[in-house]
């Protein structure tokens, strides 16, 4: 006779290879600003068959930003912002919500983000970021449902997710339905990364779940809903307008940058890997043209590759804002099809000031100790790893009700 045990281990073990099996394909980038597959994939906005008589003869709120935009004619690259398209198509649009970086998504990361208005549509933009990340009774008043059009990149730190909790919980509680126009997600054949511990819960990781969670935004709702992560278990009235034409196998390029410090495809592939350097004192190319696709300290100095962090769009006071950091320029890599920890490692090893190295933002991102302390120990990558399987395993088995594609 079998016991639980021995089917439940099988089990993890099945799931742990498919995890690995899938992070090892490898794909071959669409160029910069070009959805692969730009004819087929519809993303959930342009998919306006499934959703367009729910918001006939309702007022309408949207949580959206630049990333929110559909193409008129879906066999072209000419893009138009989903506020605008709603209003053309005869939509009551009363209200926009915006999350991190703003409406317009030129805010710097962290910026407090004030309520306005749209200078183009004349509504009123009300931020869900700063002092504000739920909305309250009063912001949601005047609408009958809520749109959600946000770009996530797969990274379970990228704020968005957890604005998408936030509104969640919100219109569960005002009984708003939720509708999520869902989009492709460029990072969907990665799940990997440490499981957050929900000690460590915070803005940058709000459930337990890898750095890298492999599922589209759409599917991410239906998961935080069916898992009851809203306050006191509750589920919000939620319909996802799925992609139409799209499967995991696709590599997606952004038709937009989905905030000012991720530029091209290149710096979202390695977003996750090198974001953990924003909890240290080693620079990840913020106040550069190359962010997220260099790192850089003034404590690695026998590292082949310098530069000198300046404020910019999107960085008024960058990580070692005016010092010379030398570090490895990683523009060129080619696809990473892992959450890459080899370059945290070698920066710690390398650096003359390991005492420092380390903030206390390090364990938000990480969402757990153990990594900090592996690192401290001289653990390899390998066995750094290791330690991730029982959590990956588990996730992916987690995860799998809520999968549309």
């Amino acid at each position: 006779m079998i016991s639980n045990s021995t089917v439940k281990n099988t089990l993890l073990f099945l799931v742990t290879l498919l995890i690995y099996s899938v992070n090892s394909y490898s794909f071959s980038p669409a160029p910069d600003g070009i959805p692969s597959a730009v004819s087929t994939i519809v993303v959930g906005a342009e998919n306006t068959a499934a959703y367009f008589d729910l918001l006939r003869n309702k007022k309408v709120g949207i949580l959206t930003n630049q990333t929110g935009v559909v193409r008129q004619d879906i066999t072209k690259t000419d893009y138009t912002s989903t506020v605008d398209f709603l209003i053309q198509n005869k939509i009551n649009l009363v209200k926009i919500y915006a999350p991190e970086h703003g409406f317009r998504g030129t805010a710097d990361a962290g910026e407090l983000i004030k309520d306005g208005k749209d200078t183009q549509t004349g509504l009123p933009i009300i931020s869900l970021y700063g002092n504000s990340k739920k909305p309250s009774k009063d912001q949601l008043a005047g609408i009958d449902v809520l749109l959600f059009d946000l770009q996530d990149v797969g990274a379970r730190f990228y704020t968005y997710i957890s604005s998408l909790h936030y509104v969640m919980e919100a219109c569960a509680e005002n009984d708003i339905p939720i509708v999520i126009l869902d989009r492709p997600n460029p990072n969907i054949a990665i799940i990997d990364g440490p499981i957050l511990e929900m000690k460590n819960k915070s803005f940058v990781g709000m459930h337990p779940i890898p750095t890298l969670h492999g599922m589209t935004i759409g599917e991410y709702g239906l998961m935080i809903n069916g898992e009851k992560w809203l306050k006191n278990g509750i589920q919000a009235d939620l319909t996802v307008i799925p992609n139409l034409n799209y499967d995991r196998s696709m590599q997606y390029a952004l038709p937009v940058a989905p905030s000012p410090n991720l530029p091209n495809d290149q710096a979202i592939n390695l977003y996750a890997s090198l974001c953990f350097f924003e909890g240290t004192n080693v620079s990840s190319g913020r106040g550069t043209s190359l962010q997220f696709q260099i790192y850089g300290s003034p404590y690695l100095e026998h590292m082949p590759f310098s530069f000198t962090p300046k404020p910019n769009a999107g960085a008024k006071d960058p990580m070692n804002n005016g010092k010379l950091c030398y570090g490895e320029d990683l523009s060129k890599e080619e696809y990473v099809n892992k959450l890459e920890i080899k370059w945290l490692l070698k920066a710690y090893q390398q650096s003359k000031n390991k005492e420092k190295f380390f903030t206390n933002f390090f364990v938000k991102l990480a969402g757990t100790e153990q990594l900090k302390q592996q690192i401290i120990a001289g653990l390899t990558e390998d066995e750094i790893r290791q330690s991730w399987i029982e959590g990956l395993s588990a996730f992916a088995v987690t995860r799998t009700p809520y999968l549309l594609y």
